[in-house]
């Protein structure tokens, strides 16, 4: 599984073999509605497979169709502050410090900070928001002024 350190995008011939696979998949997958057994054409092994793993698979395979980077990583994943810092794009000592603060909750195991992945994407969403919103009042402060022609 690739980590954080090394997501790259498909190539383009990944991108045309995901998109034709996702098609296909997509369409089986609306006709099932549970379980179902699937068979490796190279080795002629059957595997069972839960729907929801399929529905997934398909979600990889149309976010690489449209080149996307893919990274699965499970829920209750504990990384790092460096792998968290990378996750919000600021520096080490700056995620110590929000850690500190409690804006991100984390655990300490001796002297190392531990975060739970999905609090590090729970925060990095939330600040998005708060971009998204003080971008709109930016904009209609403009709009306000006359500075901005809508």
């Amino acid at each position: 599984m690739e980590t954080l350190d090394r997501i790259n995008r498909p190539s383009k011939a990944e991108q045309r073999v995901a998109m034709e696979s996702y098609d296909s998949l997509a369409a089986v997958i609306e006709q099932l509605n549970a379980d179902t057994e699937i068979e490796i054409e190279e080795t002629n092994d059957k595997i069972v497979v839960p729907l929801r793993a399929l529905k997934l698979f398909g979600s990889i395979l149309k976010a690489m169709s449209e080149g996307k980077p893919i990274s699965i990583v499970p829920l209750a994943t504990e990384v790092t502050t460096q792998k968290a810092a990378k996750i919000l794009r600021c520096s080490r000592p700056h995620l110590v410090k929000m850690l500190e603060e409690g804006k991100i909750p984390f655990v300490k195991i001796g002297k190392h900070r531990r975060i739970l992945f999905e609090d590090v994407m729970e925060y990095k969403k939330q600040m998005k928001a708060e971009q998204k919103k003080h971008l709109v009042e930016m904009m209609n402060l403009d709009e306000d002024l006359g500075i901005y022609d809508s």
